[in-house]
C-alpha cells in the first residue's frame, strides 16, 4: 500500500539572530516570500529553465485569504512565478525583478535527473560553494539576492524560488548552511522581518 504523503511542516521560530522587542516591531518591515506554484515538470532539471506552473485556482484562493494585500508586489521574472502572483492577487501587478531568478545550473540545465553527476556527500558550507559547469552556486546566488532584500524600504511580498528563499533565509540567520537544510514547499510562505539591527525569522514554509 502507498504510502500517505504527509503535508510539509511549517516551521515558526520565535527568534532570529537576537529577539525582537515590541519596540523593535515597530520598525520592522516585514516580508513574505512565497514559492511558485508546482511546475509542469519534464523529469529534466531546471533552474533558469522558464517551464510553466501547474495553477491551482483554489489553492491561491487560500493563500490570498491568509495573506494581507501586499502593498508591494515583487516576483522572479520566470513564467512559473509570474502566473503564481497573478494567480493569487489578480488585481495586482508584479514587478519583475531578475535577480530572484532560481539558481542558474549551467551545464546541468535540461539534464535527465538521471544523468545529473553524483558530486558526492557534500556538508552545508562545501554545498554551498559548489558550481556547477558554467552555472552558479548557492552563494553566488546569495550575493545577487541580499541587496534586493536590503535595498527595500518598504513591506513587500515576493513570489520566487525555493533556492530565493533560502537565501534569503541565510541573510536573516547569518548561516548559509543552516538556510539549506530548510524544505521550502510549493506555495508555502515565509516571513522575514529586516529590523534596524538585524532581522527575524517569523515562520518558515507555512503552507495556509
Amino acid at each position: 500500500m502507498a504510502r500517505r504523503q504527509d503535508r510539509p511542516r511549517a516551521i515558526r521560530p520565535r527568534h532570529g539572530a537576537r529577539a525582537a522587542t515590541r519596540c523593535d516591531v515597530r520598525d520592522a518591515i516585514p516580508f513574505t516570500l512565497i514559492r511558485h506554484a508546482p511546475v509542469v515538470a519534464d523529469g529534466r532539471a531546471y533552474g533558469r529553465r522558464d517551464l510553466p506552473a501547474r495553477i491551482d485556482p483554489a489553492a491561491c484562493a487560500r493563500l490570498r485569504a491568509a495573506l494581507p494585500p501586499p502593498s508591494r508586489l515583487i516576483a522572479s521574472p520566470a513564467a512559473r512565478c509570474l502566473s503564481t502572483a497573478a494567480a493569487i492577487w489578480p488585481n495586482l501587478v508584479a514587478q519583475p525583478e531578475p535577480a530572484l531568478l532560481e539558481q542558474d545550473l549551467g551545464a546541468w540545465e535540461g539534464l535527465p535527473l538521471s544523468d545529473l553527476p553524483d558530486i558526492g556527500r557534500l556538508d552545508g558550507a562545501a554545498l554551498a560553494t559548489h558550481r556547477p559547469p558554467g552555472g552558479e552556486s548557492f552563494d553566488d546566488m546569495r550575493a545577487r539576492v541580499a541587496p534586493v532584500l536590503a535595498a527595500l524600504s518598504e513591506p513587500a511580498a515576493i513570489v520566487a524560488h525555493a533556492g530565493t528563499v533560502r537565501a534569503a533565509l541565510s541573510l536573516a540567520l547569518g548561516d548559509i548552511p543552516t538556510a539549506l537544510r530548510f524544505e521550502i514547499a510549493p506555495l508555502s510562505v515565509t516571513e522575514i522581518l529586516r529590523l534596524p539591527q538585524g532581522w527575524v525569522v517569523r515562520g518558515v514554509n507555512r503552507c495556509p
